[in-house]
């Protein structure tokens, strides 16, 4: 159930983090960047859920899973930040999902179906960082889920993020003389252009990170679990030094994403 946001590194959809100190020459990534929400664009296989005679199945999380949607944690396995799920139908258009890892929680999201069927609106709570990042997820109707089905049931495609809050839309980065270090809500990595993983501080996911510098102005960062490679992002700060143009492919899913950051200072 790893949102957008988390899926950029991520998520590249980020926390607001404490600027790093400047070093004596500045690179063009050094600053605090804010995520555009009209600027993101999603390539992906629509969302897949369903909800029948009690059941929730989850048929594009990876690995896909199945629990009763009674409200109570039900154990789930595969999966990098959760580790029980708890699926409750609150009416006929609406379903509650809690994701936990070691019994803390981790994701919060409300779906809630239009009147007319066709749009899908997901409330979100992300608990990774040292601050909730909440966001809201609209999605279009794809297909129809199985006759007799809750209205959540069927296939849908992200179309945009309306809002989100300033904890999940900033992320801050200092160069050094050999690499880049990034602060994401208490999220923190320091890796070198070298290509080597080195891990993500605090990172429930336990996330490996590998940067290359492409050129001044560009940067591929690699990221991997359990020696699977997950995420390839690619930054880009513009000519002009104000925004980082940035394309996710997310190789779990087989999508991706692409979006601006804008500089804050």
């Amino acid at each position: 159930m790893k949102s957008p946001f988390t899926a950029l590194p991520l998520a590249a959809l980020l926390f607001p983090a404490a600027v790093f100190a400047a070093g004596p020459a500045a690179g063009p990534f050094d600053g605090t960047w804010r995520t555009k929400l009209d600027s993101m664009k999603f390539e992906q296989k629509p969302d897949v859920y369903e909800i029948r005679e009690g059941v929730f199945k989850c048929g594009t999380c990876v690995p896909p899973y199945s629990v009763i949607a009674d409200g109570i944690d039900h154990k789930v396995s595969g999966h990098s930040y959760y580790d029980t799920v708890a699926v409750r139908e609150m009416d006929a258009r609406t379903v509650t999902m809690t994701n936990k890892l070691g019994g803390k929680v981790i994701f919060e999201d409300t779906m809630m179906v239009s009147l007319d069927g066709k749009t899908l609106s997901d409330a979100l709570k992300d608990h990774t960082g040292a601050k909730v990042a909440t966001w809201t997820q609209l999605s279009s109707r794809v297909s129809a889920g199985p006759a007799g089905s809750h209205a959540v049931s069927g296939s849908w495609k992200i179309e945009h993020v309306p809002d989100a809050s300033a904890a999940g839309t900033t992320v801050t980065y200092h160069m050094t003389a050999d690499g880049l270090q990034s602060n994401y809500n208490g999220q923190t990595y320091d890796a070198r252009f070298d290509g080597q993983p080195v891990p993500v501080a605090n990172d429930p996911g336990r996330t490996m990170v590998a940067l290359k510098r492409v050129t001044p102005n560009v940067i591929e960062e690699t990221d991997t679990r359990d020696g699977k490679v997950t995420d390839v992002t690619l930054m880009t700060v513009a000519a002009d030094g104000k925004s980082i143009a940035v394309i996710n492919n997310d190789h779990l899913h087989g999508a991706t994403t692409t979006f601006t950051m804008v500089r804050q200072h």
